[in-house]
């Protein structure tokens, strides 16, 4: 009798011991974010409409229709006037970048962020990082440039570090992944994602319509996150991370050519964007919704949702679906004014929901893989983000992706951070005259096609 209550004993402290063990492992995979860094450029790399219009204006191979097409595109675009450039192309060298061009854009954005992310973050050093992620779609050096951020900042020789590239605009969200798969390895770990974008080689100087909507949409941008599974710095957190879903659709050859880096017939490489764009991020982002809704909505959400599409088709493709029941606020990417009205169209969200998007394009363009972090930083600027609410990241890019993340607040978060200078005139009046528009409107009037125009002439001193 004794060896049996002796043996149900061990077997039952042994059961104790491993759920402890499975419970120690669930505490190590967490992954939090304790701080991060959108970089601002200085003031001389802003795009004004003259500067925008000067840099237009020295192709030489653009024509009136060209132009039209142009202008029609900037107005359009919910782009303002206080968005910046890489230096090269500010200067007029955007033909003939150099390597050392392209080095100084990154140096410039990259070390800054670090640089005011470690001050941020004053108890941890670039010494005790263990995982460094760099994300940065088009611009791939050796050595990388991962490894140029430990040999800047002197960082361990034992320290995991990536570079991801040719991934897209939503390749933050992969960065985070990878951070989030190595954790569950790595106790106590810290880990640093840098995401940005190279402008100063990638100018387009053709004239393919389908390949200058880049040059009317990118701007210089970039964000670094510092991220823990550090137990004893979740005090510290703003945002936990709670469920992360990626959708890749590249098996369809229309998807997977819908945003591609090419030559046009003359020789010139730029990125050209098809009609087919927004039906691949309507396929993808609904894919992508119904992996993510069954982890984020209440039962009774999905319930209605699976009677209500068996009853009407359209449902099954995200009409109907209340998001908010499990998920507020909104953080889409500001790619375009187009993904984001068609997003806010398809969730059926208010102005007040997709206005840090829209604002976050205003004012700093599409900042590729870091246009999230802009977004993020308005709502916390305006003291929307409060403990206890989780936030939508869904993002796109070229393949084709669609990546979507759900954030837990885990205070309340005002730090005015990258809007300090500028976040008290949001959200802008949207009846305000495009600059572009009233400046140049002209362009659009009929006479002009019956006249040989050399736009040459108008080129802004």
């Amino acid at each position: 009798m004794e060896i049996l209550m002796a043996t149900c004993l061990l077997a039952l402290f042994y059961g104790f011991y491993c759920l402890y063990k499975l419970l120690l492992g669930w505490r190590d995979q967490s992954c939090y974010l304790q701080a991060y860094e959108c970089h601002l450029p200085p003031d001389d790399m802003k795009l004004s409409t003259d500067s925008c219009v000067k840099i237009v204006l020295r192709n030489r191979n653009l024509g009136l229709d060209e132009f039209r097409f142009l202008l029609k595109t900037i107005t359009n675009s919910g782009i303002g006037e206080e968005t910046y450039c890489a230096r090269n192309i500010i200067e007029g060298r955007e033909e003939n970048a150099t390597l050392e061009d392209e080095h100084a854009e990154m140096d410039g954005i990259i070390f800054d962020m670090l640089d005011k992310l470690f001050a941020r973050a004053t108890s941890i050093s670039p010494s005790q990082i263990d995982i460094l992620v760099v994300n940065v779609l088009m611009f791939s050096p050796a050595p990388s440039l991962s490894s140029r951020i430990v040999n800047r900042y002197k960082m361990r020789d034992d320290i995991k570090s990536f570079n991801l590239s040719g991934m897209g605009c939503s390749a933050t969200l992969i960065a985070v992944d990878v951070v989030q798969n190595l954790f569950k390895s790595h106790k106590n770990a810290n880990a640093i994602v840098v995401s940005t974008e190279s402008l100063a080689p990638h100018w387009y100087c053709g004239i393919e319509k389908s390949m200058m909507l880049t040059n009317c949409l990118f701007r210089s941008g970039g964000c670094a996150m510092l991220f823990t599974n550090n137990q004893d710095l979740k005090h510290q957190a703003k945002l936990k991370l709670n469920h992360l879903v990626r959708i890749h659709t590249g098996l369809n050859d229309d998807a997977y050519n819908c945003c591609v880096q090419v030559d046009d017939e003359s020789g010139h490489r730029g990125f050209r964007l098809t009609k087919y764009l927004l039906k691949a991020t309507t396929q993808g982002f609904t894919i992508n919704l119904q992996a993510l809704a069954p982890k984020v909505l209440p039962l009774r959400e999905i319930l209605w949702y699976l009677v209500a599409s068996s009853q009407q088709p359209k449902v099954a493709e995200g009409v109907g679906l209340n998001l908010k029941t499990g998920i507020e606020p909104f953080c889409i990417h500001p790619g375009g004014r187009a993904i984001i009205d068609g997003i806010g169209k398809s969730l059926e969200l208010s102005d007040y929901d997709v206005e840090p998007s829209r604002m976050a394009l205003h004012r700093f363009g599409n900042t590729s893989v870091a246009g999230f972090w802009y977004s993020l930083g308005y709502m916390e600027a305006k003291k929307r983000l409060k403990k206890g609410n989780r936030i939508l990241m869904s993002g796109f890019g070229a393949g084709f992706k669609c990546n979507s993340i759900v954030w837990e607040v885990m205070k309340d978060l005002d730090d005015v951070n990258v809007w300090k200078d500028c976040i008290d005139s949001y959200p802008t009046d949207q009846t305000l005259v495009n600059p572009f528009m009233e400046k140049y409107g002209w362009i659009n009037d009929d006479y002009l096609g019956f006249v040989k125009f050399d736009f040459s002439l108008l080129a802004v001193n």
